[in-house]
């Protein structure tokens, strides 16, 4: 390519910048006449929006499982100020009115098993890419979770924080991030993507790849654990992760081991407590489970290869499950047929049907999760996995557990909460994460697997990122 061409005024303005930024404006030049005075525009300043009312709106609320009257919502900042009835009060000045025309308003949805770093990106790049280039993709990908209704995100795994820090400061577009920072495994547990000729490690052996991009940290014993905590923390953790338990993905790791003891589970806890937050395990089978709830742990991921004592147990001790709607179908098929990565996931898919039972027979405290991989096309059908969940819930409960109670799921983290405030709902004080729903998700939840076209206003945290409403005024 030859170099970039500028029209003639261009290069008279950018001379221009270039000259007034050279020289102090106090001092006058004899070789250069004074500039001409801007003229003023003639057109008028846009208004000043200082609120924004949703008109005549019904709400979900994030919490019961019916539709509200006719109703105005008035956002003021970035948080809803007023719920009132539907025309019950006049637009003030400096309020932008979006009139809803009866259609559902409903809190941004919450997925609290996402990878941001890792959704949509193949995993060789993740595994040996760049990390300049994978936060490039993966702020991408942030912005399409944003638009896809997803306007929080419990972030457990990967170097996600400068993603997080970019959008908190609106250099880009996305979801509010709850970050766990590294996965921790052990050697050989989920999470360690090391070949074999790697081994043995020494204290003089480099890090691997994933370790000094941050997307995992191997810790054996105790100490390290208790180490490796403390740096996620360091770094801005809101919760910490640990794989109790073998995964699909890993190269080296069956779904039947129980990897950390209960000793090295315990100092994660005793570490996460003392930041005043918690932690959270990979695991799938009883064995893992129960073991990470003897050290203290808050919260299961997964959960699919439980049994009912272990339901039981979770209910007594009132542990949170974070699990997601495995099912053999165009959403599980990565890997390759006959792999020993398939031959583990179908284990999994195999229990998903129990562990939904389970969590619905024993009244356990449930939330939605999505854990994509490496997979755009996957990461695209985020709010299609959503309303997979009607196979077990009615609509209103599936709605709920992405909005209501994995709200209450965040506020685990205490003083670590990156964004204080109620999240999940629709009352007066939440903060104002909102969509404006063509239809009703209640009776219809397929709309949440068509935000293109189901979702008219996409809000997040009072500024509109997505609006589709013709006529406003």
């Amino acid at each position: 390519m030859g170099a970039p061409r500028y029209s003639s005024g261009c290069v008279g303005v950018l001379a221009a910048w270039v000259c007034a930024a050279c020289q102090d404006p106090s001092v006058a030049r004899a070789d250069r006449p004074a500039p001409e005075p801007v003229a003023a525009a003639a057109a008028q300043p846009a208004p000043v929006v200082d609120a924004v009312r949703f008109r005549n709106v019904r709400v979900f609320d994030g919490t019961h499982g019916a539709l509200s009257a006719p109703s105005d919502v008035l956002v003021r900042g970035n948080k809803i100020e007023r719920i009132s009835p539907a025309a019950s009060e006049g637009a003030q000045l400096g309020e932008r009115t979006i009139d809803g025309a009866g259609r559902t308003l409903m809190p941004g949805l919450i997925d609290a098993h996402w990878h941001a770093m890792m959704a949509a990106v193949p995993m060789q790049v993740v595994l040996t890419g760049d990390l300049g280039y994978l936060n490039v993709l993966a702020a991408r990908e942030a912005a399409d979770t944003l638009q896809r209704g997803f306007t929080t995100v419990r972030d457990l795994g990967g170097p996600v924080f400068g993603l997080k820090q970019a959008i908190d400061e609106g250099l880009v577009p996305g979801p509010r991030i709850y970050p766990s920072g590294a996965m921790i495994t052990i050697t050989g547990g989920h999470g360690d993507f090391r070949r074999l000729d790697e081994l043995p490690r020494t204290p003089m052996t480099p890090l691997s790849h994933a370790e000094q991009i941050g997307g995992s940290a191997i810790a054996d014993g105790p100490d390290e654990v208790r180490r490796r905590v403390r740096e996620q923390l360091m770094r801005g953790a809101s919760q910490v992760k640990l794989t109790a338990g073998g995964g699909v993905a890993s190269p080296h790791s069956p779904l039947d081991v129980t990897t950390f003891t209960e000793a090295e589970l315990r100092a994660a806890v005793e570490a996460a407590a003392s930041w005043g937050t918690y932690v959270t395990v990979h695991a799938y089978t009883p064995a893992s489970i129960q073991r990470a709830i003897a050290a203290g742990v808050k919260c299961i991921e997964h959960g699919h290869l439980m049994d009912a004592e272990t339901a039981q147990l979770m209910k007594a001790k009132g542990i949170w499950l974070s699990i997601q709607p495995f099912l053999d179908d165009e959403d599980t098929a990565q890997f390759s047929p006959g792999s020993d990565n398939r031959k583990k996931q179908l284990e999994v898919i195999s229990g998903t049907d129990r562990a939904y039972a389970l969590a619905r027979k024993y009244g356990l405290k449930t939330v939605f999760g999505t854990d994509v991989l490496f997979s755009k096309q996957l990461a695209d059908r985020q709010g299609a996995q959503l309303a997979k969940l009607r196979r077990w819930y009615t609509p209103a409960d599936l709605l709920i557990t992405a909005t209501g109670t994995a709200g209450e799921l965040l506020r685990l983290s205490g003083p670590r909460d990156p964004y204080p405030g109620k999240l999940g709902v629709v009352e007066e004080g939440a903060l104002a994460d909102l969509i404006l729903v063509d239809g009703d998700p209640l009776t219809d939840p397929e709309l949440l697997a068509t935000p293109d076209a189901s979702f008219l206003v996409i809000m997040k945290d009072g500024k509109i990122y997505k609006d589709r409403v013709a006529g406003r005024e």
